[in-house]
């Protein structure tokens, strides 16, 4: 009894160490992704709102109207030099990220972290389309945190809709099939859960094409919304 209870343990204490460092190579993974995923947002939120609406504010905006340039294609020009800025800093954040793993030894799926890297530059680009058209039209203040807003409810959109149906009310399902269809379904191109368990645990190749070209077709519709509303101006 007593042999047994000490193997009992011993073999315990064994295991301990193993599964703490399996726990913390998790927590090390997942959080190397989220803090990629904040700054790059961050990034997004404050400077896409403040690009078109500083230059109004500014005046500055006059001189590039006095160009043969288009207002269409000044805010499509925010929005991609904004977005190569993005895809820059997600690139050697990324790298940083996987240099630091190899370096501790750390296991992990590098293509799946690669990928969970393109669907978060999507992701973010489509913030950065949204601050941009929300900059157009209101205030500072009030385009940062509806794009905050738009971001925290875009991933749980899918949540709110199976809400809607659970509380079994018309209105209500009504309402949150609204918000579905007016909101980006963020979620789609959120890979951080599945990139840290490998290529097994990501959608299939089909599932990927669709969700990117939902993401670049949003980011059309943001920025043709914006187009409109930024030719409409009077300066």
């Amino acid at each position: 009894m007593i042999g047994f209870l000490y193997f009992s343990a011993g073999d315990r204490w064994r295991v301990l160490p193993e599964f703490a460092a399996t726990t913390e190579n998790k927590m090390l993974l997942d959080f190397g992704i989220v803090a990629i995923n904040v700054i790059s947002l961050i990034v997004a939120v404050f400077i896409g709102t403040g690009l078109v609406k500083k230059e109004i504010d500014k005046r500055t905006i006059l001189v590039l109207i006095a160009k043969p340039v288009s207002r269409s294609e000044i805010i499509a020009g925010k929005f991609l030099g904004l977005s190569a800025v993005l895809a820059v800093l997600i690139t050697t954040m990324t790298a940083i990220y996987l240099v630091f793993l190899q370096i501790e030894n750390i296991p992990h799926p590098t293509l799946s972290i690669v990928i969970a890297g393109v669907f978060l530059f999507l992701q973010i680009s489509l913030i950065n389309a949204v601050a941009i058209t929300l900059g157009v039209f209101t205030n500072a203040l009030l385009a940062v945190t509806l794009t905050f807003a738009v971001y925290l409810l875009g991933n749980i959109s899918q949540d709110v809709v199976k809400f809607g149906r659970l509380s079994q009310n018309p209105t209500m399902e009504r309402i949150t099939q609204g918000l579905y269809l007016i909101l980006p379904d963020l979620s789609r191109l959120d890979l951080k859960n599945d990139a840290v368990y490998g290529m097994q645990a990501l959608p299939n190749a089909t599932i990927l094409i669709t969700n990117a070209g939902y993401g670049v077709l949003y980011c059309i519709m943001l920025l043709a919304i914006a187009s409109f509303v930024f030719s409409k101006r009077e300066f």
